[in-house]
């Protein structure tokens, strides 16, 4: 209880520390703005613009399919066949191929060498598979009834396959 007392001797005799007043938003706000319009820089010169330089990378032309109803992992198998193939041959390939994911991709490879000629102005005869990606897309979840009142899952997956052509290098 002593404590008390000189705690409350100490508050009423006015020896806490004052601390320093805090500056109003008005003030601050002024002395921003004169700071601000003593620094302002002049208009920097404008550039011309520079025409854009050829690139020397070649024409690479993009096919995508999203959404196909292959599962990836066995959309995979037939795109590792035909990776890196001329268009005929791999083509002909997925022609004669047993897989359902074969047609999906020979659609693909069709679309993307209709691009190349109609878009690049390119020969779609001297291209090749220069890149094949399966990714995976979203799953439909589907329940299958069985005994005793049991349902068990089913999982629809599907894919988004990707396809790049590229000039062949002679």
């Amino acid at each position: 209880m002593a404590d008390e007392g000189k705690t409350t001797k100490k508050a009423a005799a006015g020896k806490e520390p004052k601390r320093p007043a805090k500056k109003t938003a008005k003030k601050a706000a002024k002395k921003v703005t004169k700071k601000s319009a003593e620094k302002a820089p002049a208009k920097a010169p404008e550039k011309k613009a520079e025409p854009p330089k050829p690139s020397l990378a070649p024409i690479v032309v993009r096919a995508s399919s999203r959404y196909v109803r292959v599962a990836p992992r066995k959309a995979r198998l037939v795109a590792d066949q035909v990776r890196g193939l001329q268009i005929d041959r791999a083509r002909a390939l997925l022609q004669f191929s047993p897989r359902a994911a074969a047609h999906d991709i020979r659609k693909l490879i069709d679309s993307a060498a209709a691009n190349a000629e109609n878009n690049h102005d390119l020969i779609a005869d001297e291209m090749r598979v220069a890149e094949i990606t399966v990714d995976e897309g979203p799953t439909l979840k589907r329940y299958r009834p069985r005994a005793l009142g049991r349902a068990t899952p089913i999982h629809k997956r599907t894919s988004h396959i990707a396809v790049a052509l590229s000039p062949e290098e002679d």
